[in-house]
């Protein structure tokens, strides 16, 4: 039975480790994110020169996907900023063509901005599927100051359409640098009543972040007031399920019915929210290739696109209607969409740190490293100092636990008598068991207890990492960028082709050895032990191609465990009545193997 155990432990590992291989063969040589930039630039370049006789109508609509569009010859584009953004709007559709973040490069060591919205299916706040007013529309530009600027047309002479924006300040108590205020007048010139008209407003394309990401966090995202809903790029791929069940084939579109209290658009750092003064009617969300130089089957070349929907009432003659609202278009940062003078519907939960027990964990987490990194300036700090202010919290919870893990060791045996007496009777054995935890003052349930508590923040830090944009970029110690793995090298693997080096895996992998050989772990026969073996090995395979902010927060707790557990091993427990006589070091006595 041993050897049985032992041969499907190293059967996992291997099977692990040929996934890990797997990965790196698929994902080698990548275009960089130069090359990217590069291709977005060559695209947008393009635009001026094709001819306005030939540009695709907006969204257009394929059997899986919609393609990005080129906008028109000669279109006019103005430009507002302050110290954080830069808005580029553009006179055909009335709308925002994209918006730069100034305190966010497009990609490490380079100079020039990450641009929101660069490849698009259409501008954002732009009229979809509404001929007349849509991207195909010009507009005239009516007026533009530092802070704001006006669009108007008319529509077949009958009605006319007058947009204003407003781009915040830096620094106000009652608004954001990144938003941005989007009025929509209708007014009805004829003599006539206008019927009731639904309009989609376009809320950007959000494309994956840079030349490894894969778009697994490209979504949409809209709240009725008290639940939010997720749309995954991922739900408008075909699948071939599991096993069978589940699978499906390409869907163009998928719609969600209001009230539509606020609609987003996202990838793995930035966002575009929509928070209209009145409920929209509803959303559509479309997956759109914006990469024509990337094969179909590159998940690379993908981004995903969204559309809100609102219901204009009928104008009476020379009547008026206004769709209004604000726009965000910015980095994930949880204290800057906390701000609930601001923010004050909930946009924050665009975060996805999960259910209400991650949520809040998470939140927690944030706050307290986004303070410690106001003083310290790094975030490689600010993560540790998080992580041993978690640990010094539980603390009392930890030792409590450590100390039930250390007298239940010291009756192992004893405990294994029992199971071989009455192995055929669980009645009695369960009893007997219950006496000699009694007698040994050991609380079975109080080992669980600690566990149960700290999940949740790991869950919840794990899903804070993958979002924060605070962390993108941000250096400490070798690694370049803490949102992902610290690889000091590659290496050229026969076989294989190219092989990353990460660091920080490793390290976690000798600390979870050496925490496994420290702790006491009593009721685990032979057989348990050699699996157990392979776990570090298999948090080194799991961790190998996350952020290494994550491998950094492991490695800490696990040392902070080896730590704690040195001094409880040199300390008495006066609440055993089998332990050594007062003053004695109590050593870590776990049993030999036979």
């Amino acid at each position: 039975m041993d050897k049985k155990n032992t041969f499907l432990g190293a059967l996992m590992f291997l099977a692990a480790f040929l996934v890990l291989v797997y990965t790196q063969k698929h994902s080698q040589q990548p275009p960089s994110p130069a090359e990217i930039r590069h291709e977005v630039s060559r695209q947008i370049a393009s635009e001026a020169s094709a001819p306005a006789a030939q540009a695709a109508p907006a969204n257009p609509e394929g059997p899986a996907f919609a393609t990005a569009q080129a906008d028109h010859a000669g279109a006019a584009v103005t430009k507002l900023g302050n110290s954080f953004v830069e808005v580029s709007f553009t006179d055909f559709g009335g709308a925002i063509r994209e918006v730069a973040f100034k305190k966010y490069p497009a990609a490490l060591g380079r100079p020039d901005p990450f641009i929101f919205n660069e490849l698009h299916a259409d501008p954002m706040l732009a009229f979809a599927r509404v001929p007349g007013l849509d991207r195909a529309t010009r507009y005239e530009l009516v007026s533009k100051s530092d802070r704001d600027i006006v669009y108007r047309t008319v529509l077949e002479s009958r009605l006319e359409v007058t947009r204003r924006y407003v781009l915040s300040p830096d620094k106000a108590s009652s608004t954001d640098a990144y938003l941005i205020r989007c009025e929509t007048k209708l007014r009805n010139l004829s003599d006539k009543p206008a019927a009731p008209m639904r309009v989609a407003l376009s809320i950007g394309t959000a494309a994956p972040s840079n030349a490894l990401d894969n778009g697994l966090q490209l979504t949409t995202e809209y709240s009725d007031g008290k639940d939010q809903t997720l749309v995954r790029r991922s739900s408008l791929e075909a699948s071939n399920g599991i096993l069978g069940y589940g699978a499906r084939g390409t869907k163009s579109v998928i719609s969600a019915g209001g009230p539509i209290v606020w609609a987003t658009v996202k990838n793995q750092f930035f966002v575009s929210i929509l928070t209209p003064d009145e409920p929209a009617a509803g959303l559509e969300t479309r997956r759109v290739k914006l990469l024509e130089s990337l094969p179909d089957a590159d998940p690379r070349a993908y981004g995903i696109t969204g559309d809100v929907d609102f219901d204009v009432n009928a104008l009476p003659a020379h009547g008026e209607a206004m769709v209004a609202g604000d726009l965000y278009v910015g980095p994930k940062e949880y204290p800057r969409l906390s701000n609930i003078d601001v923010f004050k519907k909930d946009q924050d939960r665009v975060m996805d740190f999960g259910n209400m027990v991650f949520r809040f964990c998470a939140a927690l987490l944030i706050t307290g490293m986004t303070w410690i990194h106001g003083w310290t300036a790094d975030w490689g700090l600010a993560i540790i100092l998080t992580t041993l202010s978690l640990k010094f919290l539980f603390l009392p919870i930890t030792l409590s636990q450590a100390r039930t893990a250390r007298r239940t060791q010291k009756i192992a045996p004893e405990l294994k008598a029992v199971r071989e007496k009455y192995k055929d009777n669980p009645q009695k054995q369960q009893a007997a068991t219950m006496e000699l935890y009694k007698k040994h003052k050991v609380n079975p349930v109080a080992g669980c207890i600690p566990m149960l508590i700290t999940i949740p923040f790991f869950f919840a830090f794990f899903r804070m990492l993958q979002s924060t944009a605070e962390l993108r970029f941000a250096h400490f110690l070798w690694a370049h960028d803490l949102s992902a793995p610290d690889t000091v090298l590659t290496l050229a693997v026969p076989l294989i082709g190219s092989l990353n080096v990460n660091i920080l895996p490793f390290v976690l992998c000798a600390v979870a050895f050496f925490q496994m050989r420290l702790t006491p772990q009593p009721t685990v026969d032979n057989a348990q032990m050699r699996i157990m073996k392979f776990m570090p090995i298999m948090f080194l395979l799991f961790y190998y191609s996350w952020s290494c902010a994550l491998s950094l927060y492991s490695t800490v707790n696990g040392l902070f465990m080896i730590g704690q557990q040195l001094v409880i091993n040199h300390f008495k427990d006066t609440g055993d009545p089998a332990d050594a006589a007062p003053g004695k070091p109590v050593k870590n006595v776990t049993p030999r193997k036979r």
